[in-house]
C-alpha cells in the first residue's frame, strides 16, 4: 500500500507530494501535509507514501520538476523549502525572497478507491 513515483522522462526529476492529513496538520495547518524533494533519477522510482492511501482522500497532490526545466505543475499554490522538507501548509515557510524557498503549483490526482498508485512523469 504506498504511492510511488516513477521518472519516465531522460532527466533526473526533483518532486514533492500534498495530501489531506488532518491528525498531522489540522487547524494552522490548513489539515494539508506537503512533503519533498524527492530525485529520482530516469527510469527509477521512489516510494513517496507508504501506507493505504484511499483511508487518507481519494485526491493527493504532485509537482516535479526536471533538470532540463520540463516542469508537472498545476493550480493548487504553495511555498516550499529548497531543502527537503515535511511540514503543514503554509506554517512555518520561509519567506520566498530569501531564496530559501519557492512557489510552486501542486496538480491533483485522484487515486480513485486504490490503496497503491503508481505515476509515471513523461514527457
Amino acid at each position: 500500500m504506498a504511492l510511488t513515483l516513477c521518472n519516465g522522462y531522460p532527466a533526473l526529476i526533483s518532486t514533492a507530494i500534498m495530501f489531506y492529513s488532518p491528525d498531522t496538520c489540522g487547524g494552522d495547518g490548513d489539515n494539508f501535509q506537503m512533503m519533498g524533494w524527492w530525485n529520482i533519477d530516469p527510469g527509477a522510482c521512489a516510494l513517496v507514501y507508504g501506507d493505504d492511501l484511499e483511508d487518507l482522500n481519494r485526491y493527493w497532490y504532485y509537482y516535479a520538476e526536471a533538470a532540463d526545466g520540463a516542469v508537472w505543475s498545476g493550480p493548487y499554490g504553495a511555498s516550499v523549502p529548497i531543502a527537503a522538507f515535511n511540514q503543514c501548509y503554509g506554517v512555518g515557510v520561509i519567506i520566498e525572497n530569501n531564496h530559501e524557498s519557492v512557489a510552486i503549483g501542486f496538480r491533483e490526482l485522484d487515486i480513485d478507491s486504490n490503496d497503491d498508485y503508481t505515476l509515471t512523469f513523461v514527457p
